[in-house]
């Protein structure tokens, strides 16, 4: 396949259906586009605004590089992508309401154009377009409306889309996007925010500590609430097996759960941190 013309009349001769899964091309009304691999300052980006979507309450489904099928002649693949869609082979039938584009160094413009036009065409209400060059910034483009630039120190919301709200930093700052997951993945188990956490871990312990003693109550207290915290964190990064979880639970010390949530933290899966369940 060619990589496409910068300027295109009619459509091309390729179909989404001639594409396979890893292909380095997308479709525009038939033409290819070739999409060349994400440097290294792009793919931690990535892979943060990924987490920070994919774990808003509100949000059934997200994924990288996932390709829709917008058209029988067009297929877009958005750096991130948030719908309600079905993990099956395949590409991805119907549109993503918020989709995600990271822009760096070498950035086609003309083809970026191109991109948010078939996407907005389709139907996708939000797109941000997060510039890694220059000034960092956010462009904003919702269908029917003017693009609008969003700062640092400013919010990004797609009504409709996601539950909270989301700090531009969070989409490539690895640890603005790590507290605003934390703060996600905490809502979707019933906690408001890490002080509810601790918060009710002081409560159960003071609840064990009218029983068997002030003072033990405080400590079982702490340890619930990092068992909770460990296990949600988990929970994000991948399936937590039954023998995980009773690893966990049995464990009774701190400096031992401490340790588990850093490694969870700093990206390691269930099976890294506590073995193969």
């Amino acid at each position: 396949m060619s990589h496409g013309a910068r300027t295109r009349t009619g459509n091309g001769p390729f179909r989404p259906d001639q594409l396979r899964s890893g292909d380095p091309y997308e479709l525009s009304e038939g033409h290819a586009i070739y999409c060349a691999p994400t440097g290294g300052d792009g793919a931690g980006p990535n892979g943060r605004g990924f987490l920070v979507l994919d774990s808003d309450p509100k949000v059934k489904s997200a994924g990288v590089d996932a390709g829709f099928q917008l058209s029988p002649l067009t297929m877009r693949a958005p750096d991130v992508a948030v719908g309600d869609f079905a993990e099956r082979p395949g590409w991805v039938q119907g549109v993503p309401p918020l989709a995600v584009e990271y822009a760096s160094v070498g950035q086609d413009e003309h083809e970026l154009k191109e991109k948010i036009d078939d996407l907005q065409r389709a139907g996708t209400q939000y797109l941000w377009v997060v510039r890694l060059t220059g000034p960092r910034r956010v462009e904003v483009y919702e269908r029917g409306a003017p693009m609008r630039l969003v700062h640092p120190g400013q919010m990004l919301t797609a009504e409709g889309v996601l539950q909270n709200p989301v700090p531009v930093e969070a989409l490539y700052d690895r640890e603005a996007a790590h507290e605003v997951a934390l703060r996600n993945l905490l809502q979707r188990k019933g906690f408001e925010s890490l002080e509810a956490v601790r918060e009710e871990g002081r409560e159960e312990g003071r609840e064990e500590g009218r029983e068997v003693g002030r003072e033990v109550g405080r400590a079982e207290g702490r340890e619930e609430a990092r068992r909770t915290l460990l296990l949600t964190l988990l929970a994000a990064r991948g399936p937590v097996r039954d023998g995980h979880r009773a690893r966990v639970m049995a464990c009774g010390d701190i400096p031992t759960l401490d340790g588990w949530f850093a490694r969870a933290a700093a990206g390691e899966d269930a099976d890294a941190i506590l073995g193969n369940g």
